[in-house]
């Protein structure tokens, strides 16, 4: 068991502003005449709960989280962070870990403070604090013995971990994964599924996309089912798994072909 992680760095000044809630209203994205995105909702309200995007292949799931995290955007509708609309300020307040980690070509340690330079929650201290901090965040993901290996050649559930740990060292206001674990083994899978919850319990939101039933079972305080773009059902996972309110939910949750 993976220990549980303790926030210990400040969060951006508060003048710029708060991330949460965020809100999405009527969000639309078209490409080649096939709505991606179709009217979706959505609002993340910043209560320490993970909240699971759930749905099959192709149901806009990646696209909307990578929306609410600024890092792309719709033909038409409404994002708010905080009441305000997006500002790249507030960005540094997410932490957004993709399917495929992306490490620069140094150290494990060194690509935490490098994160840690160039956001709010570590560029106010000096060096040696940002190394304590980042050699702190690799403990919590039990990485510490592999600090001074390059990034790019450790495993494929271990780059993940590394990931994880150095958005999460960075302090954010909402934590957003893009299918985390679907190409990791079950050991690496359980390793990081440890770290979720662990962040979880700290008090940061998480926000996580996934197609698989059981990790949305075993991970998900809440449910956003997605099907051919539009948002289905948002619901406390209990209620979800039990008591789906559209026949999509419900095959899906059977393990049937979604029509």
């Amino acid at each position: 068991m993976l220990k549980v992680l303790e926030p210990d760095i400040a969060f951006p000044p508060a003048s710029v502003g708060a991330l949460l809630p965020m809100a999405a209203k009527n969000l639309c994205v078209t490409r080649g005449g096939r709505a991606i995105l179709n009217n979706a909702e959505f609002v993340v309200s910043g209560a320490p709960v993970t909240t699971v995007v759930l749905g099959p292949n192709g149901a806009g799931k990646s696209l909307l989280i990578r929306i609410l995290a600024g890092l792309a955007s719709a033909d038409s509708g409404e994002l708010t962070w905080g009441g305000r609309a997006p500002d790249r300020a507030r960005m540094a307040r997410i932490g957004f870990v993709f399917q495929r980690p992306i490490h620069l070509r140094r150290s494990v340690i060194a690509n935490i403070v490098y994160a840690l330079s160039v956001t709010g929650a570590g560029s106010t201290v000096g060096k040696d604090q940002q190394l304590a901090r980042a050699h702190s965040a690799l403990s919590r993901a039990g990485l510490e013995h592999l600090a001074e290996v390059p990034a790019r050649v450790l495993s494929g559930g271990e780059q993940q971990r590394l990931a994880i740990a150095r958005a999460f060292a960075c302090q954010p206001e909402l934590l957003i994964l893009d299918e985390p674990t679907s190409s990791l083994d079950p050991a690496s899978t359980a390793h990081i599924e440890d770290m979720l919850r662990a962040i979880r319990a700290a008090g940061t939101p998480v926000l996580m996309v996934t197609h698989d039933i059981a990790q949305a079972r075993r991970l998900g305080d809440e449910i956003v089912f997605m099907h051919r773009g539009c948002i289905l059902e948002c619901a406390p996972a209990n209620r979800f798994f039990h008591q789906p309110q559209t026949k999509q939910a419900a095959a899906f949750i059977k393990g049937e072909i979604v029509l």
